[in-house]
């Protein structure tokens, strides 16, 4: 239900209506969108996508600081968009004042969200009409921002895959078409490469399109989030995953790995507080490429991180392939049936994906964790002794005398994590 409005309201309606016009004709961006509306209404505004990260602001620090004071904005400067929800949210306190929200739609399309914050009084009804035809506006600019944005993300995204595929030319003119790009690729990088967790259960997508607006969302977080790291930084979205060069600096000493500190920070602020509607994700990460030749290897380690590190520690994780230690090694053999065979030969029944089989996979990696001493196994499993026994014998009857053959439980322990890595 439309609210209702003053006749001193629909005037500054009209007179916002004229002047968003005219930006939006002039070829006007956010942040002159956020301008005019925190002129006419006079409060204070914020843009943000659907998940509260600020696209644009017209906001004084004060009222900042107010946000932050009543949890409505995070540490890592994410507006709590959600307690503001559906196109006419309900009004929330800040201090003094009040912060109302609408959203901002184009069709079935949820692109945005427009936030009015007022110092001191409410925001009104006559304020939430002005919001509404904002809203309205914005949806015109966001909608041509980002069919020009497509097109440029596309285009990159293509030209990043061929340097994977090592067919986008020599190294002279990779590096000049990057710099046409704006981006930085002088000089030692690490390649990470981040996926989308797969929901279970009845969080499953049930269709592409609306995969596509997660994984579209997934992007913007992480290029929003690098342009204030440095906007040099290459990010694409790749479809299925995004994919960033982070550089390395030269002059860096700590006993991190190269490119950690600010892998783990990027990171951290892209998942942010997980509200919002975010998704899980994970990310792997490549070792240091020296040059613009050692890419294509660099973004197949950290393809192979994200895959192992997922099957290793679950979703959610950030794997460095320098981290995988013996997962590393048996990542890099190409043949994965080869790989499952050496798994059948060696575990038998075991490499088999059944109840049982799982259980006693289970307690032959304690047994290897803890050098076949059966007490400290039985204690880890919450087993009485004989119990713990009992399966040492089977599993021995099984495989082989494990407890007295180091060469046969170095055998078991590699079979072990090939199943990890090759399922």
């Amino acid at each position: 239900m439309e609210p209702d409005v003053s006749t001193g309201a629909l005037a500054r309606i009209d007179r916002l209506h004229r002047g968003l016009t005219r930006l939006v004709l002039e070829g006007g961006d956010l942040d002159a969108v956020a301008g005019e509306v925190a002129r006419v209404l006079e409060v204070g505004v914020l843009i943000t996508s659907t998940d509260g990260r600020e696209r644009a602001a017209a906001l004084p620090a004060s009222l900042r600081a107010s946000l932050a004071e009543v949890d409505l904005l995070t540490t890592s400067g994410r507006v709590r968009v959600e307690r503001l929800e559906g196109r006419a949210g309900p009004a929330t306190r800040v201090g003094a004042g009040e912060a109302r929200g609408v959203r901002v739609v184009a069709g079935e399309h949820d692109l945005a969200r427009l936030v009015a914050v007022r110092a001191q009084g409410p925001v009104g009804d006559d304020d939430l009409a002005l919001l509404e035809r904002a809203a309205d506006l914005t949806a015109l600019v966001l909608t041509r921002q980002d069919a020009v944005a497509e097109v440029e993300h596309k285009y990159a995204g293509d030209f990043l895959r061929d340097v994977f595929l090592g067919r986008a030319g020599d190294d002279g003119f990779v590096a000049d078409h990057a710099a046409s790009l704006g981006w930085r690729l002088e000089g030692p990088t690490v390649v990470l490469v981040a996926e989308i967790d797969p929901a279970p259960g009845p969080d499953a997508v049930a269709d592409r399109v609306e995969w596509r607006r997660w994984q579209e969302r997934f992007a913007a977080a992480w290029r929003q989030v690098l342009r204030g790291v440095d906007a040099r930084i290459p990010v694409v979205d790749l479809s299925h995953e995004v994919v960033v060069l982070v550089p390395l600096d030269a002059g860096a000493t700590s006993d991190l790995l190269p490119g950690e500190d600010v892998v783990r920070r990027v990171v951290a602020a892209v998942a942010g507080d997980k509200g919002g509607g975010r998704r899980p994700f994970s990310a792997g990460v490549s070792r240091p490429a020296p040059g613009l030749a050692e890419l294509p290897a660099a973004y197949a380690q950290a393809r192979r991180a994200v895959d192992v590190g997922r099957r290793v520690r679950g979703g959610g994780s950030t794997t460095f392939f320098d981290q995988l230690g013996l997962h590393r090694l048996i990542a890099m053999v190409p043949d994965t049936a080869e790989l499952r065979a050496f798994a059948d030969d060696v575990l038998g029944p075991l490499a088999r994906d059944t109840t049982e089989a799982l259980d006693l996979r289970e307690t032959l990696q304690v047994l290897l964790d803890t050098n076949f001493n059966v007490a400290e196994a039985a204690r880890t499993q919450f087993f009485h002794y004989n119990t713990m026994r009992y399966r040492v014998t089977k599993l021995e009857r099984l495989l082989g005398p494990l407890s007295s053959d180091p060469h046969l439980r170095l055998d078991v322990a590699v079979a072990l994590r090939v199943l990890d890595v090759a399922g």
